[in-house]
């Protein structure tokens, strides 16, 4: 399947540990899809929220569309996100689990047609955590270094 992603969250995988991800539809305005296939989505702050029954993307910013008139979309409005009634309920009962989150991992649009949102079920790191994937990364970049130099001699 090919699709060509518009946004990504990559401060989310820093903040969070990532336990489960799902692929979710996104009901979008028709300036919204113009704005989105034009790459111009925020999901930096974004969260998803589970309301009677319905999952809903809030405060992810998708950008006014530059040719819109009046009829152009409010940038931080509430969207509904589209995935089966079972696992709406499946994630509704793992998120009352305590520390559990929705967060947005990244929007794309699949088979040139469909906007789709990747979410994932989320634990949020403590700061010491932070700090041993900075100092991982930072090991990993050096081992890496050293093997390049390696082969270069």
């Amino acid at each position: 399947m090919e699709y060509t992603v518009v946004a990504q969250n990559r401060k989310a995988r820093f903040d969070f540990h990532i336990l489960e991800t799902f692929e979710a539809g996104i009901v979008l305005t028709g300036t919204e899809i113009k704005s989105v296939r034009a790459g111009k989505a925020n999901l930096r702050e974004g969260y998803v929220r589970i309301d009677g029954g319905e999952l809903w993307l809030v405060n992810v910013h998708i950008s006014p569309y530059e040719q819109g008139t009046h009829y152009n979309h409010e940038p931080l409005r509430r969207r509904k996100l589209l995935m089966t009634r079972q696992e709406i309920r499946r994630l509704a009962s793992k998120v009352q689990e305590k520390g559990l989150t929705l967060i947005p991992l990244r929007m794309y649009i699949k088979e040139s047609r469909w906007a789709k949102i990747e979410i994932a079920l989320a634990k949020g790191k403590q700061a010491h955590d932070k700090r041993d994937a900075v100092a991982e990364r930072d090991a990993n970049r050096d081992m890496a270094r050293a093997v390049r130099r390696n082969r270069e001699e």
